[in-house]
């Protein structure tokens, strides 16, 4: 059997699940038991097609099922609102209608892009996330956040619209390059610091194994996954609670924004955040420095980055634009302990300009 582990998401309106695979192998009986549909759109782009989309067509033939397959422009400078009119106008043309499903195949770029276009067609259509890296699988493709970028900030155009299913065929993980899989373990490591116990000892011994096999990597893709799950089921659309999923996002989207989403990953941007996140706690909440040391050694052997040649007021400029700020002010997620994150924090901006020159000192 290739199934590895399946997952629920679980709201007040709605549920879905998450699978984890081996392979495709299983997706046929998952689309059994969704409501019916009358056609299939794969969104996806042109080198994710040329590894997997013929197995994914070889799955969906198995029902007899027929598709249509469009391709958008890859990297997170192209998931940017001026790229959707075309899409748009590719399923107007193929006769898309209000029980299409759209299958997002790819990264979280991907999966973003494809579930604001399945979130805003016709005022809302179904969708499928299929995660093809790391990122997307612990993180991006869990939870129905879906969004656009706008010239000044990432994701500020979106909305909340949970798929029907996140399916995730782990062999697709055996082609990412190493920038990759750096990205996708820098949300695990986040994960970890918010669910704290076990996981967290476990992330300790993820520098001695080649976490390129699928076999040693996933117990935390599912820890992973589960606890995203967890926080979903609670706080699907971020009213409290899921905010915490934001731990080291407020000065990795300003690094994104302000580097134009070139030269780091989404994952190491955050990697960088995180560092800041744990100085601040350490001076707001007296977390001890003992763990922000544990994390550096995690990351220096993930060869993860920790820190910045950006001048701080820089960051702290683009953080301003973040989407999570209320009346001017810069809102943050802290840690008073592992496994206890505090969400909402206010905080000086004069403390931020010290915490992020002490960090790159470090």
């Amino acid at each position: 059997m290739s199934i590895l582990s399946v997952d629920k998401v679980q709201t007040t309106t709605n549920s879905y699940n998450i699978v984890l695979s081996q392979n495709f192998e299983g997706l046929d009986e998952c689309l059994k038991d969704l409501d019916s549909f009358t056609s299939i759109f794969i969104i996806t782009e042109k080198h994710i097609a040329e590894l997997y989309l013929l197995d994914l067509e070889q799955e969906l033939k198995k029902q007899g099922l027929s598709f249509s397959t469009i391709f958008m422009q890859g990297r997170e400078k192209n998931k940017h609102i001026r790229q959707t009119g075309k899409i748009y106008n590719q399923l107007i043309e193929k006769k898309a209608d209000r029980k299409s499903l759209i299958f997002a195949l790819g990264g979280g770029v991907v999966g973003d892009f494809a579930g604001f276009i399945a979130s805003t067609f016709l005022r809302g259509i179904r969708f499928i996330q299929i995660p093809t890296t790391l990122l997307a699988a612990v993180d991006s493709s869990v939870g129905g956040k879906v969004a656009v970028n706008a010239d000044l900030g990432k994701n500020m155009i979106g909305s909340f619209h949970q798929p029907d299913l996140v399916f995730a065929p782990l062999y697709t993980l055996n082609s990412l390059p190493t920038k990759e899989w750096k990205c996708g373990l820098a949300e695990v490591l986040k994960h970890s610091l918010l669910a704290g116990g076990e996981f967290f000892e476990q992330m300790k011994k993820i520098t001695r194994v080649n976490y390129k096999k699928i076999d040693n990597i996933k117990f935390y893709i599912r820890e992973s996954v589960a606890y995203k799950a967890s926080i979903v089921s609670q706080d699907p659309k971020e009213k409290g609670l899921r905010a915490v999923l934001n731990l080291g996002h407020t000065v990795g989207h300003a690094i994104e924004s302000y580097l134009q989403y070139k030269k780091l990953t989404h994952g190491e941007a955050v990697s960088i955040g995180l560092i800041s996140a744990l100085l601040l706690s350490e001076k707001i909440f007296g977390l001890t420095k003992e763990i922000r040391e544990y994390v550096l050694w995690i990351m220096k052997n993930l060869s993860l980055p920790y820190k910045t040649d950006i001048e701080p007021k820089e960051i702290l400029e683009h953080m301003k634009y973040d989407k999570k700020n209320t009346f001017g002010e810069i809102h943050y997620v802290l840690l008073k302990e592992l496994g206890e994150p505090v969400f909402g924090q206010k905080i000086n901006e004069n403390l931020i300009l010290e915490v992020l020159s002490e960090q790159q000192q470090i």
